[in-house]
């Protein structure tokens, strides 16, 4: 046998046992979560330390093998350690809890002032090869804020601190890196990643895919309403509309420029669908758990009070497809030959349906009904659609008879159930990641007292003008999106604006946080980073401007939203009813008329469509700001004269009651 020979079967071995041990790893750091969620044996915070050392075991093995299939042995030499001194730390914190936590807070031992400088260092590196260079320099930026704020001139400045505060704020004293995030993401955000693993590993997002397929051939664009709602749905528990545009991207846009969509505006429909999947109920890319810890009311009314908001932009984005797909003229119809080899029997359509609807019936009840906890809810839903998920298809098969045994299908589910435990900790491991890096980043902001300063500046800088001051922090929200998953973005910003809105300009609480929940998802497409259309565009091999350019039209009434709720606050209620109703009614039409305005297929002049989308589009942003409903009802009017008008006066329909008339 040649060197070269040895080499590659010993890669190969050794890739083989890496993959092994990942799978390994995750069965062990789920059962670790699982059983706490239902003992909670220790306290939450030593079990966030625990936690923490779990989740990156998986994540530097999982890594270390895609590293050394890659051929990049570097990054796996640099990788390993780095994760090792983090499961170090994490296994040493844990065992020595009492002591560290409970009689050392405010100081620490020589040698825990070391574990912590190396925990700082591997959580860089890690977030560097998540994330990239710009989030790395964010945290940088505050590390450095943190420790030279003496020379930081006017209301921004404080006293400063050294080395050895800096690093009980972020690692010693439990409360940093270990603190509130870390310990959410534990035990609420973790079990539904789980769920989300599992849901990819019994095939819930094929069912999803049939099922918009199904829809499509009633509407005339099909494949691109598909793309819409694949994504959108994925992406409401994905958590990273990053991560979901290269997911689902990579079938919907081809999809869409086979049926004869231009390029650009298929990256710009799948850009838009992975970041509004973000707002969605139930888990709205794990932020809604973080919003319901800060305001401290239940899961549930964060959940209800989204429903209208998202229904809003789910309308008018798809109206916006709708006009994209009859503007390319393509061909919108979709077959099942074209995705499935076969299509599902009735039988097989009652199995999956109890299959995948128990365990969500069994959260909703939960949830909603018998009002369990987030973390309780979850468990039993993961355990249910582990029982439902790997017992459903062997019954089917017995009641079928189509020659499959019930016991090697029972074998296959039970394979399915492994893969999805472990693709639930590969999707939750970078999220962990960063949510442990915010969570250092917001107890030294609590530290240094940089909420109240920034309170100041945004009143000086807006003059006390509530719409300045919004803009202002919509600005933030987008800068702070840029390159991370939408929920630390949210964080960041509800730590520094929401509190200026609540107290200085009376805004209730539950309006100002879902405000900047919503901005904070705009930088996905807003250039000129605007990471999901980098990726959608990467994949359709077109322009980047001119995807941010469709996006951006597509998902106009996203930009008008944040605006929109603090003028209109019955948007936002946990306790919806008709006022909600009729004002988010009222809303909608002012997002349709933005959505005719920007992206309707015109027959006129260059110049004469370019005067009616500026005045569309600016009467659709008064409908959905404006806080007067006779205002709203007013605009509303004129948009409906104009949309019957050129109905008349271009397209030569002939109006009922105008018939006499002509005769």
């Amino acid at each position: 046998m040649s060197t070269e020979t040895a080499s590659t079967d010993s890669e190969s071995g050794l890739l083989r046992g890496l993959d092994v041990t990942v799978t390994g790893a995750a069965l062990l750091f789920w059962a670790g979560v699982l059983y706490w969620a239902q003992t909670q044996a220790i306290s939450q915070v030593r079990f966030a330390t625990a936690f923490v050392g779990g989740i990156l075991t998986v994540y530097a093995l999982n890594e270390t093998r895609l590293a050394i299939s890659d051929g990049d042995w570097i990054d796996g030499a640099v990788l390993i350690p780095a994760s090792l001194a983090l499961m170090t730390a994490s296994a040493f914190f844990a065992i020595n809890f009492q002591d560290v936590y409970l009689q050392r807070q405010g100081y620490a031992l020589e040698h825990e002032y070391m574990l912590a400088r190396l925990v700082i260092l591997s959580l860089m590196y890690l977030t560097w090869r998540e994330f990239g260079n710009v989030f790395l320099g964010l945290v940088f930026a505050v590390f450095g804020y943190a420790m030279f704020g003496n020379l930081v001139p006017g209301v921004l400045g404080h006293a400063g601190m050294n080395q050895a505060t800096l690093l009980q704020a972020t690692v010693t004293d439990l409360y940093g890196f270990y603190g509130s995030l870390t310990q959410i993401t534990a035990s609420w955000i973790a079990p539904f990643l789980l769920y989300a693993g599992l849901l990819f590993a019994y095939g819930a997002f094929d069912l999803i895919l049939r099922v918009a397929i199904v829809a499509a051939k009633y509407i005339e664009s099909g494949i691109a309403q598909t793309a819409v709602l694949s994504s959108a749905v994925i992406g409401s528990i994905n958590g990273s509309y990053t991560a979901n545009a290269a997911m689902t991207g990579s079938f919907t846009i081809p999809t869409m420029q086979e049926a004869g969509m231009k390029g650009h505006r298929a990256a710009g429909i799948e850009a838009v669908a992975s970041t509004s999947g973000q707002v969605l109920p139930p888990v709205m890319g794990a932020s809604a758990f973080v919003m319901a810890s800060y305001l401290g009311v239940p899961y549930l009314d964060i959940v209800v009070a989204g429903l209208v908001p998202a229904a809003i932009l789910v309308v008018s984005i798809s109206i916006a497809v709708h006009y994209l797909a009859i503007s390319d003229s393509s061909s919108q119809d979709m077959e099942f030959s074209e995705f499935f080899d076969e299509t599902l029997s009735t039988e097989k359509k009652v199995f999956e349906a109890i299959r995948f609807g128990v365990p969500f019936g069994i959260l909703i009840y939960l949830l909603g009904i018998a009002q369990y906890t987030v973390m309780t809810s979850a468990l039993y839903t993961v355990v249910a659609m582990m029982i439902t998920g790997t017992l459903m298809p062997p019954l089917q098969r017995v009641v079928d008879s189509s020659g499959v045994s019930p016991v090697s299908e029972l074998v296959t589910q039970v394979k399915n159930t492994v893969h999805g435990i472990r693709r639930g900790a590969i999707i939750l491991a970078p999220i962990a990641i960063i949510l442990v890096v915010i969570s250092g980043v917001v107890n030294l902001f609590s530290t240094t007292g940089i909420p109240a300063k920034i309170a100041l500046l945004l009143i000086n800088i807006s003059g006390g003008v509530l719409l300045f001051a919004v803009l202002l922090g919509m600005g933030v929200a987008i800068l702070m999106g840029v390159g991370m998953p939408t929920v630390a973005a949210y964080v960041i910003v509800a730590i520094l604006i929401v509190p200026t809105f609540v107290s200085d300009f009376n805004v209730p609480a539950i309006t100002a946080h879902y405000t900047m929940f919503y901005a904070a998802i705009l930088a996905g497409i807003t250039p000129p980073v605007a990471t999901a259309a980098v990726i959608a565009a990467g994949i359709a091999e077109a322009n980047f401007w001119r995807t941010c350019g469709a996006a951006i039209r597509i998902a106009a009434p996203l930009f008008i939203l944040p605006v929109a709720f603090v003028y209109n606050p019955g948007l936002i209620s946990m306790d919806v009813g008709l006022n909600t109703l009729y004002v988010g009614l009222l809303v909608l039409l002012g997002a349709v008329t933005i959505i005719y305005g920007l992206n309707y297929p015109f027959k006129m002049r260059p110049g004469r469509k370019l005067g009616a989308r500026a005045l569309l589009a600016t009467l659709g942003v008064l409908i959905m700001v404006y806080p007067s409903n006779a205002a709203k009802i007013a605009g509303i009017a004129v948009f409906a004269a104009v949309f019957v008008a050129e109905k008349v006066m271009i397209r030569g329909l002939t109006l009922p009651f105008g018939r006499g008339a002509s005769q």
